[in-house]
């Protein structure tokens, strides 16, 4: 019997069914019973009588199927096991080489700010859940106020996660654009340095930039398009990390927040920044720092600068 043809088919079943009621019949007795040819039925009782089905003959008796059947099931069963083993290798295999023949489609090379700045628009636009950014000094394609598309995602709901190296904060007017964002629904984060320029969309697709700051004088700028595969994992996984340890950089507009228009001033001195640049930032002389520094660690109930950043931590006033 072929592997690759059914064990009975539709008629042969019908006459063995009514062989197996009847006990005993000839092929004439079958045909008037099942109206069908005698000539057929008994081409149908001789596959039967082939298959181990049936006995006799002209007058026939049925056998046990699963007798007859049991082999024949069995080596269908170790074929199809073979089967599946050759499968799974040429799948494993396609899959290996899919990999190699579709590498290009993993990362794209985009060339050009003003290539970049669009490719970072589109994303997020095209964002439907998360943005992710390390945001470095001296962007290469797009500072802060010229991202308009973030206040459109915020407003459709798109969550944003920013971290922020320190320098990009000190610059002139960069503290208050992030506040705004954070008033706007942005959870920004503080860093000393960023290892590199990031933006990962929805964890599907990421924007690093190729060049270093060093370089990137040479020539235009040049960045990796990655979408989803272990690098995009691995950036993931990267930003991840140093937002565990990066500080929150919150706003001091916090409306029955007791620690009301102090929440910034402490989340800088809490990310490092001295006296000076917090007093810079906020808008006040640096006496004035001193004194709502002096002010919070009374509310805090400690006496040193170290406690009142350990308390901030513990009591979860920087989120």
């Amino acid at each position: 019997m072929s592997e690759d043809t059914e064990l009975l088919d539709p008629a042969e079943q019908s006459v063995y069914r009514l062989l197996v009621r009847l006990a005993v019949a000839g092929a004439d007795d079958l045909a008037d019973r099942a109206d069908i040819p005698a000539a057929e039925v008994t081409r149908l009782l001789e596959s039967l009588r082939a298959k181990g089905l049936a006995r006799g003959g002209p007058i026939f008796e049925p056998l046990p199927p699963d007798v007859a059947l049991g082999d024949a099931l069995l080596r269908r069963q170790r074929s199809l096991d073979s089967a599946r083993r050759v499968v799974a290798g040429l799948t494993e295999e396609y899959r290996a080489t899919s990999r190699r023949r579709i590498a290009d489609h993993l990362v794209e090379i985009v060339v050009g700010a003003a290539a970049l700045r669009e490719r970072l628009r589109d994303m997020q636009e095209s964002a439907q859940d998360e943005i992710l950014w390390f945001c470095r000094v001296n962007p290469i394609a797009m500072s802060g106020p010229d991202n308009i598309e973030e206040s459109t995602a915020l407003a459709r709901g798109v969550r944003y996660r920013a971290i922020y190296e320190r320098a990009l904060i000190e610059m002139p007017g960069e503290l208050e654009g992030i506040a705004a964002s954070v008033r706007r629904g942005e959870r920004a984060r503080v860093v000393e340095a960023l290892p590199v320029r990031l933006a990962i969309a929805d964890r599907s697709m990421a924007i690093c930039p190729l060049v270093p700051d060093h370089e990137r004088d040479l020539g235009e700028p040049t960045a990796a398009l990655v979408r989803r595969s272990e690098l995009l994992d691995a950036l993931v996984a990267l930003f991840e990390s140093v937002w565990e340890r990066a500080t929150p950089l919150l706003d001091g507009d916090a409306g029955d927040d007791p620690l009301g228009a102090d929440r910034l001033l402490l989340s800088l001195f809490v990310a490092g920044f001295p006296d000076k640049a917090i007093a810079s930032q906020v808008g006040v002389s640096k006496r004035t720092v001193q004194r709502r520094l002096e002010r919070l660690m009374l509310l805090a109930g400690v006496d040193t600068r170290a406690g009142l950043a350990f308390e901030a931590g513990r009591r979860g006033w920087l989120g």
